[in-house]
């Protein structure tokens, strides 16, 4: 079994950043790192940080069974809800649309169908903290978040540590 799912919560961003705002979950899971030497909700014996880039939380979701000790999974990733850029909402598996395709990312939340299996199966809490973007740069690369975005970077790591705290 993964090292990962030995941990009670696991966050993982997701995302690219080679796509402008699409680097957002990569950013917030930078903060949170930066975090755990001064922030002990961050305990890397309970809570398991990831960047799971653009499909890597596939895979990782994939591995969850009963036997697991996942008991919570925060996804933090960009979102397209038509809110204003930069605007931060959490997502909870009754929220998220259940969208059949194989590609998986969390901008069309085609995950919601492993997320609700996984709250339903093994009854694992979901939350979903979602930054409506700005720039999207396919097929272009570019680094750089959108200001709008940026702003919200270190909020929705704020937003990460009350989960830790329900």
């Amino acid at each position: 079994m993964p090292e990962y799912l030995e941990k009670e919560t696991l966050i993982l961003g997701c995302g690219n950043i080679l796509l402008a705002d699409d680097g957002f979950g990569f950013a917030v899971v930078q903060r949170l790192n930066k975090l755990k030497e001064t922030n002990s909700k961050l305990d890397s014996e309970n809570v398991g940080i990831i960047d799971a880039g653009t499909g890597a939380s596939h895979f990782i979701l994939s591995l969850i069974d009963e036997e697991s000790k996942v008991k919570k999974v925060i996804i933090v990733d960009i979102i397209d809800y038509g809110l204003s850029p930069g605007e931060l909402t959490k997502l909870y598996p009754e929220d998220l649309p259940n969208i059949p395709k194989y590609h998986i990312d969390a901008h069309d939340m085609p995950l919601a169908g492993m997320l609700n299996d996984i709250h339903d199966k093994y009854g694992i809490e979901i939350v979903v903290i979602g930054c409506q973007y700005k720039h999207m740069s396919a097929p272009d690369i570019c680094l750089e978040l959108s200001d709008e975005v940026t702003a919200s970077v270190d909020k929705a790591a704020e937003m990460v540590l009350e989960e830790l705290e329900k």
